[in-house]
């Protein structure tokens, strides 16, 4: 298992879409979500990704398909 902290940014129209949900099943990863802010313009999480390394990646490429601004924090969590 390996893990990356990123930072997700979702624009207005995207708050109230359970992407981090539907990315959970989707690709069996696992979101610790450490720090979050939302409001009804913008929201954003920082959070640690967990799972297989090609699944995490996989997940995050869909999940900046999706329209969500991810950022790599650089820490890479190895379990």
């Amino acid at each position: 298992m390996a893990g990356v902290r990123v930072r997700l940014t979702f624009r207005d129209e995207l708050i109230k879409e359970p992407l981090v949900g539907r990315m959970m099943r989707r690709y069996d990863v696992l979101p610790n979500i450490r720090r979050a802010d939302i409001d009804d313009t913008l929201g954003w999480m920082i959070c640690e990704i967990t799972g297989e390394r090609a699944t995490v990646e996989e997940a995050l490429a869909w999940i900046a398909g999706e329209g969500v601004e991810v950022d790599r924090l650089g820490d890479v969590v190895e379990g």
